[in-house]
């Protein structure tokens, strides 16, 4: 499914800012015929149905859909997690379909940075450690580590908090820390899982700042997946899935502009969250 995409302006407040979606940029993601099926029992499950799905270097695009209609297999397969039954992926030029467990892992520690709701952080260990863990399975020095996850935090507003472990954060700081883990490897990808689900109102718009800011700021490729409207409306391309098929592939003309919202919403003590 290729789709060209028109030019989107939008006014961020200090400059406008035009959105191109270059046709030339390189594909990230490239699902070709993908179909999965699970076995239960003499029972087979097909979850997905010949999806195909191409996503360009730089889209911040949402992915929708209930439950059962294949968008989570769809994430799992995207993010390495689950291999497609049949078709074929490929992750950034490189054909991902038929790779091992082990193959698997390395490529999401290169190449793919994750965000979930429940945020997966370790509880008896230090925001900074928290995202220094992918550096430290990459057998990264640890001065660099401690640079680049030091970094990482200040990058998503959590200068200061360094040492603090994760019930000493609110739910939205917390987030943050998961968003500072997914940055530190540098990756091609990042993939959220329902990155809001259990945040309140004004969190969840300061989280879609941050990751509006990574993709207009630093370029980086965003995959989202989401069951509300209000949060897919911040990405520039939504894809809606429906019993293990694609149902639409839209552009978003006048993306929701996070940035924009928070001038318009009462300040919070985030150490009273």
């Amino acid at each position: 499914m290729q789709t060209a995409f028109e030019v989107g302006v939008f006014d961020n407040g200090a400059h406008r800012v035009v959105l191109t979606h270059d046709p030339e940029a390189p594909e990230v993601i490239r699902l070709e015929g993908i179909h999965k099926t699970y076995s239960m029992g003499d029972v087979e499950v097909h979850a997905l149905r010949g999806v195909t799905l191409n996503i360009k270097e730089g889209e911040f695009v949402a992915i929708m859909g209930t439950s059962g209609s294949g968008k989570s297999t769809t994430m799992n397969i995207i993010g390495c997690l689950d291999s497609p039954t049949r078709g074929s992926y490929a992750l950034d030029g490189e054909d991902v379909s038929t790779l091992s467990k082990d193959e698997r892992a390395d490529i999401r520690l290169r190449k793919l940075g994750f965000v979930f709701q429940g945020f997966n952080l370790l509880s008896r260990t230090s925001a900074l450690e928290n995202v220094e863990l992918p550096m430290l399975y990459a057998g990264i020095e640890p001065a660099e580590r401690h640079r680049r996850a030091t970094e990482a935090l200040h990058a998503v507003g959590l200068a200061g908090r360094e040492q603090n472990h994760p019930n000493q954060l609110s739910g939205g700081q917390q987030q943050r820390v998961a968003i500072a883990r997914a940055l530190v490897n540098d990756p091609k990808l990042i993939l959220a899982d329902e990155p809001t689900g259990a945040l309140d109102s004004r969190t969840s718009v300061e989280v879609m700042d941050i990751f509006q800011r990574l993709n207009r700021e630093r370029g980086i490729t965003l995959v989202l997946v989401t069951h509300e409207p209000d949060i897919a409306a911040y990405a520039d391309r939504v894809v809606v899935f429906r019993d293990g098929r694609i149902q639409k592939d839209y552009r978003v003309n006048a993306p929701r502009d996070a940035a924009e919202e928070l001038k318009n919403l009462p300040a919070v003590d985030e150490d009273e969250e």
